[in-house]
């Protein structure tokens, strides 16, 4: 605590990250309390020294949700990246693949029909678990809005002890804007190539002195660069903010969306190679149509019991619903001939989440205790249904030959032929202390026990008959123990480990439920700010393994007689996933922000059995880029005659990588080999931007791919989808 006798003065000094804080003393206002502090003289116009000024800083950046312990990001053993509003909005996101083009190592893996994104991290897939939305579980099986998005974190590497059934390379959470006591809002209007077209609003405000809301809508209407394509989607995200004490807060949120698409396979494939069409070329029958519908409700308790403990209790209800029917992946042959196959899905889950969660600060002696510590459960029940045509395919011709091409007669119909329901339910219990030893030296330990019970349940519609399968219960400790040294409060260097599991499918020769395979990783990397927050780095190196993975086994029970059910597996093949990122992020003066990253990632198969349908020792895991790259630029006039004109660029590397499926051996070939790679090339996306802002009013205008980079996204051996050529995008808003 400093005393210092001023006339009234005011200074206010904000940096990219760090939480704002006003040093202000008048005569009613003597004293002011800091927290690090920057002592400077001034003297006065005859030379006398007038009194000490204190500027006053917030060194610890904000804490990260999806953390849920409250931990400062200078405190946690592992890489964590987040995504703000601003960011979002300066490079016009529409999809949450253009968000993550910030992220260095997490990439789009595949398009999926047109129906959703797939993102990698570390080489590991994120749609099936590791996908989050304010802290829950998302499915990801939709194209999520991000217009309603305050910010996308990734939090790099295992997240098991918090989450509990999610894969080792990360989870993406995406933290939607929430209410405010402060009124204000804004509303907007894109307006883009191939007649794209999507108004939005959100406004926020209260309704009384215990009550604010916040209201964010959109709705799209969309053409495509390919032919047929369209998209229209309508969106709405309502919440409400009851200060119910001033130690009891609850926040209520409702979701949804409703997204109309049509189904596109991309272009072809030839053995290995990828057919050369025009970008535009729609292969698909015109009729096909997709339609998804996401809808959600959740609730958050928070209640502080005094400055040390708290106490929260979150619970969430999601809907998702996903059909579609059309014309499915091209599989031409060597002369261009093929056949379109017909396909119809439709996929139903609800998932509650329950989480109860007490996070406290205390002291034993010297030293300090930041003690998280809960219980969650989730219920999943999903349901997906299996559809025949007759005939099975829809027109016939060459893929060179398109104009000519028969495209069929009328919608065909379709029968339901099978039903398969699983409900899943997933227990967690977890206690994890960030133990300060010193205020240099502290250590973050914790586990967590989890307990996944599955059962699938088949009706054949054609045999009017139920089959239950054997219910899979599967149940891990993950632990985790992490080291953090801080020589200074700007300087982090850590080291960590911790193990996740995954749950297998199949069963071991004794016909028993195979358990799953549990995966270690370690991390080390320093984070540093520098000149006080002007400048940020991150680099981390880690290491992921899985030594227990499932494989088909090589003999039965009696282990003589070959085996040839792939369904009888045993935990003996290995991967192991390496690599650094490399993470800055700079603010060298108001108004610019610069992020930079880069990561190398190399992910193989270090053991298999060698058997037939075995994956090949050292062979890279498809869809796993070695080498990803990001870097982005944005600049708005902050004073004078040219303030609020804007200016920006970003630039997105994606490097080498493999399409399709992993080779396997296969004595049936002629080298013994299943060759079922397929090579794709690097690329490298440019966009740049410039806006005006006057008063209220904005505009902003982005030219993106400038280049005109044609690459592709490759899901196994289908769903060849080629990446956005040049386009423009132009957002106009007014804020109030």
């Amino acid at each position: 605590m400093k005393y210092i006798l001023l006339p009234t003065l005011t200074l206010l000094i904000s940096m990219a990250g760090f939480a704002q804080e006003t040093a202000s003393n008048n005569e009613n206002s003597n004293t002011i309390e800091t927290f690090d502090t920057v002592s400077d003289t001034i003297k006065n116009r005859k030379g006398g020294i007038l009194k000490e000024v204190i500027v006053t800083q917030n060194q610890q950046k904000k804490s990260v949700s999806a953390v849920r312990s409250g931990l400062k990001p200078m405190d946690i053993p592992q890489s964590v990246q987040i995504i703000g509003a601003e960011i979002i909005e300066q490079q016009q996101s529409i999809r949450l693949s253009d968000v993550i083009k910030n992220v260095n190592g997490v990439y789009v893996g595949s398009a999926r029909g047109g129906a959703q994104e797939s993102f990698w991290s570390r080489g590991y897939d994120m749609s099936a678990n590791n996908m989050f939305k304010n802290g829950f579980r998302f499915n990801g099986g939709s194209i999520p809005e991000v217009s309603s998005l305050e910010k996308v974190e990734i939090l790099k590497g295992s997240a098991a002890l918090l989450y509990g059934n999610v894969a080792p390379g990360g989870i993406l959470n995406m933290v939607t804007k929430a209410p405010s006591f402060k009124k204000g809002g804004e509303i907007g209007m894109q307006i883009g190539s191939y007649s794209f077209y999507k108004p939005s609003i959100d406004v926020y405000g209260p309704l009384n002195k215990y009550i604010a809301y916040r209201f964010n809508g959109s709705y799209e209407n969309s053409e495509s660069f390919r032919d047929v394509v369209k998209k229209e989607r309508y969106y709405i995200n309502p919440s409400f903010l009851f200060k119910v004490s001033d130690k009891t807060e609850i926040t209520l949120q409702g979701d949804y969306l409703h997204d109309n698409w049509t189904p596109d396979f991309g272009t072809g494939i030839i053995g290995k190679e990828i057919v050369d069409l025009p970008r535009n070329l729609y292969l698909g029958a015109t009729w096909s149509n997709g339609q998804t519908k996401t809808a959600s409700v959740s609730g958050l308790v928070s209640h502080n019991f005094n400055k040390n403990w708290k106490l929260d209790f979150n619970t969430s209800f999601q809907d998702y619903n996903r059909t579609s029917k059309g014309t499915e992946r091209i599989q031409p042959a060597a002369n261009g001939d093929w056949k379109r196959p017909l396909g119809q899905n439709k996929n139903l889950e609800q998932i509650i989440g329950e989480q109860f969660s007490l996070q406290g600060n205390f002291s034993t002696g010297k030293v300090k205790h930041q003690l998280f510590t809960g219980i969650d459960f989730e219920n999943s029940f999903l349901q997906a249904y299996t559809f025949t045509f007759s005939p099975t395919t829809y027109g016939s011709g060459n893929i060179f030959d398109f104009d000519n091409f028969d495209q069929g007669g009328a919608i065909p119909n379709s029968k339901n032929t099978k039903i398969v329901k699983t409900d899943t339910n997933r227990f967690g219990i977890y206690a994890q202390d960030l133990i300060s030893v010193t205020e240099q030296f502290k250590i973050l330990a914790g586990i967590r026990w989890s307990w996944q019970e599955a059962q699938p349940e088949t009706s054949d519609l054609i045999k009017n008959t139920v089959t239950e399968e054997k219910k899979r219960i599967d149940e891990a400790f993950s632990p985790k123990v992490g080291l953090v040294f801080q020589p200074t409060k700007n300087t982090s260097l850590f080291a960590s480990y911790a193990n996740s599991f995954t749950p297998n499918t199949g069963f071991t020769v004794n016909n028993e439920v195979i358990k799953p395979s549990v995966i270690d990783q370690y991390e080390v990397g320093v984070k540093k700010d520098f000149w006080r927050g002007i400048f940020s780095t991150n680099v981390t190196l880690y290491q992921i393994t899985n030594s227990n993975l499932a494989q088909t086994a090589e003999f039965k029970a009696d282990g003589v007689t070959q085996n040839t059910d792939t369904n009888v597996k045993v935990l003996s093949g290995a991967t192991k996933s390496k690599g650094v990122e490399i993470d800055i992020t700079a603010k060298p003066v108001d108004g610019l922000n610069i992020m930079a990253g880069y990561s190398y990632n190399d992910m193989r198969y270090t053991k298999t059995s060698g058997l037939n349908g075995s994956n090949i020792e050292g062979d890279r895991l498809v869809r796993t880029p070695a080498n990803t790259a990001n870097f982005s630029l944005f600049y708005k006039v902050p004073t004078g005659l040219l303030k609020g004109l804007s200016a920006g660029t970003m630039a997105n590397y994606i490097g080498k990588r493999v399409g399709g499926w992993n080779n396997q051996y296969d004595s049936k070939m002629p080298n013994g080999v299943w060759d079922r790679e397929i090579p794709l090339d690097d690329y490298t996306t440019i966009d740049v931007s410039a806006g005006y802002e006057w008063k209220q009013f904005s505009i902003l205008c982005k030219l993106s791919n400038i280049t005109n980079e044609l690459n592709y996204t490759v899901h196994e051996n289908y769903s060849v989808n080629p990446i956005a050529p040049r386009q423009v995008m132009t957002s106009l808003k007014y804020k109030f």
